[in-house]
């Protein structure tokens, strides 16, 4: 096949497949759904009888990310894992949103991510295992607005267990990540 027959095909082959991408479906006929705010002192949503014709106000809230760091920090710094996992259960997911909040207000800030797991497994498994614990929050830090260069994943796997015991509360309590700051 020569360099000009093989241009050839190429440009045939992309035409194809941007032909493929179009759609039929005339998006400025799509309709909108239009939607009225029911007043705080009862009028119907749709603009009928009883209806005051105002607006209710937002009642959102305004965040400012430029407080000091320590307003800003959450006091939680533990997230808990289930057995063998090293996905964040959604009961720690503000505790680790909070921090990422905090790492992106102020730049200069660092934290440690240490991974840990229970006594179960052999060592080399569970410093493997609280590696991808700590790698996990770490990711979601960055993803949620941290710098890489402000957090740093270790594990310590099951060498640092921060409750004795052979059952499942003192397992629970060790299956953990511990944010430091450094």
């Amino acid at each position: 096949m020569t360099p000009k027959t093989a241009v050839s095909l190429a440009t045939l082959v992309l035409a194809a497949a941007l032909a493929g991408c179009g759609t039929t479906v005339p998006l400025n006929d799509v309709p909108v759904e239009s939607r009225q705010t029911t007043p705080a002192t009862g009028g119907t949503a749709a603009g009928g009888a009883g209806s005051k014709g105002t607006t209710a106000q937002s009642q959102v809230a305004t965040v400012d990310l430029a407080r000091g760091a320590s307003e800003t920090t959450p006091a939680a710094r533990t997230i808990y894992f289930d057995f063998d996992s090293f996905i964040i259960k959604d009961d720690y997911k503000a505790v680790v949103e909070g921090h990422a909040k905090a790492l992106a207000a102020t730049r200069g800030k660092r934290l440690v991510v240490e991974g840990h797991t229970d006594e179960r497994g052999g060592s080399e498994y569970n410093l493997a295992l609280g590696q991808k614990r700590a790698e996990a929050v770490t990711r979601t830090l960055v993803l949620l607005g941290a710098a890489d260069n402000q957090v740093e994943a270790v594990s310590f796997g099951k060498e640092r267990p921060a409750v004795q015991g052979s059952d499942e509360a003192a397992w629970a309590k060790n299956r953990r990540a511990e944010l430091k700051d450094r």
